[in-house]
């Protein structure tokens, strides 16, 4: 006989991919989510979705349902306005997805937040908000959220013109006012206000506990990441701090003790989650778009460019050295065809060409890319594989799931130029730069 599923589940969890902030590592989060029987839970990393994909995965794997979801720093006017103290910038709003559209929007906003609304932190503006809302859903927030802060002021019109406001950007039934106990006075103020401005307006409830940690025990240790975020000491009495221990990943019977005084605060967190329904197709390959020549295709061309490439490359060679380079060529090309790849090896030819053509150094290859005759007749590498018995197959071969990896060298001071070459002609968007 199965177990029964708890009837609550965590809407609010910053894991370790909320820096130097979230301390619960997604591994640990997926084990103590099945042991506490729940049916889903939602990862909300602080203006960010680095984890999201990983979290997905190990989910699905632990057979629970992925809510994926981000809280978001939300600019009290034009989020480009860099004005302000760092308490005053922002107010903090928890979104989910309900839907792959909800997921696209909150990829646009994670985006917009960075690149354009960062001051202190990636911030989104209401504005920018409304026009990435569909298939998302809405909860108020920690304390710091815009509607608990107007309530603990005492400006309550404030509060219900935001929660009203919250509610059309979202549309009736798509956000929550979100309740929280955590050992706060403030807190449990803000939640009886909560409460009765939820029931006055007909806008729902729903608990969460703003997960840093996973265990109670675990509070000291995120004292100190707190610490190393902010450049202080435990000594330091005026450090940021969370001022409780309560932060934790706490059990369904801990919660529902809680907030035994407003059940629907518990149920709605399940319906909450019957709601969220992202799928992610994962291990597709998507290559920025290579343009062929009239009459070619990308098999075609890669064929073409490689096969006049050898011949260049083996020169005056005997005929009978020529077929087994031709051979070689043949191999390699049935893999790349096979494996969808001639227009990742299109792109990387058509950089370093540029290179090439305008006099920025470029290596001779490194890595397991030098195995590939492929590469050696574009002019990618300048190393001939097969004298020295390298291998194609530690470059590439259909049980490597992976993009094949070309190391490239260029010369330090005009690598600019390549990458802002790429950048130009296959648009800023398809191209970033990571770091190790």
């Amino acid at each position: 006989m199965t177990k029964k599923h708890s009837d609550f589940v965590h809407l609010h969890v910053h894991t370790q991919y909320s820096l130097l902030d979230g301390m619960i590592f997604i591994d640990r989060l997926m084990e103590r989510a099945r042991e506490y029987r729940m049916p889903a839970v939602a990862i909300t990393d602080h203006g960010q979705m680095h984890g999201v994909v990983d979290f997905y995965v190990k989910a699905g794997k632990a057979g629970l349902k992925p809510i994926l979801g981000c809280e978001f720093y939300v600019a009290p006017g034009d989020m480009r306005d860099k004005s302000g103290r760092i308490g005053d910038a922002s107010s903090h709003l928890t979104l989910l997805s309900r839907n792959n559209i909800g997921y696209h929007n909150l990829l646009e906003l994670t985006t917009g937040a960075n690149l354009e609304g960062f001051y202190y932190r990636p911030r989104v503006d209401k504005d920018f908000l409304q026009a990435r809302s569909e298939g998302l859903l809405a909860l108020s927030g920690c304390l710091n959220g815009e509607i608990p802060r107007a309530l603990l002021r005492g400006d309550r019109k404030a509060a219900a013109r935001a929660a009203d406001g919250y509610r059309q950007i979202f549309g009736d039934g798509n956000f929550y006012l979100e309740l929280q106990t955590n050992g706060i006075e403030e807190q449990t103020r803000a939640n009886a206000e909560m409460i009765s401005l939820g029931k006055e307006m007909g806008i729902p409830v729903v608990a969460t506990n703003d997960c840093h940690y996973l265990s109670r025990e675990d509070a000291p240790m995120h004292d100190v990441l707190l610490c190393i975020q902010t450049g202080k000491t435990l000594e330091d009495p005026a450090r940021m701090r969370l001022s409780t221990d309560q932060f934790y990943f706490r059990s369904p019977e801990e919660m529902k003790e809680l907030f035994s005084e407003v059940p629907e605060a518990i149920s709605n967190t399940v319906e909450v989650a019957e709601r969220c329904n992202v799928e992610l197709e994962l291990g597709k390959v998507f290559l920025p778009r290579f343009d062929v020549p009239e009459g070619e295709t990308l098999r075609s061309y890669l064929r073409r460019l490689s096969e006049e490439g050898l011949s260049r490359r083996l020169g005056e060679m005997a005929n009978g050295s020529r077929e087994e380079y031709r051979k070689r060529l043949d191999i390699e090309m049935e893999v790349i065809e096979k494996m969808d790849f001639p227009g990742y090896f299109l792109v990387v030819w058509d950089f370093v060409n540029f290179a090439r053509e305008n006099g920025i150094p470029v290596g001779p290859g490194r890595g397991s890319a030098a195995g590939s005759l492929v590469a050696y007749a574009l002019g990618i590498t300048d190393i001939d594989p097969l004298p020295y018995g390298l291998l194609f197959e530690r470059f590439l071969n259909p049980g490597r799931t992976s993009l094949p990896d070309i190391d490239m060298d260029f010369d330090m001071d005009r690598r600019d130029e390549v990458i802002n070459y790429v950048r130009r002609k296959y648009g800023e968007q398809r191209v970033a730069q990571i770091i190790t």
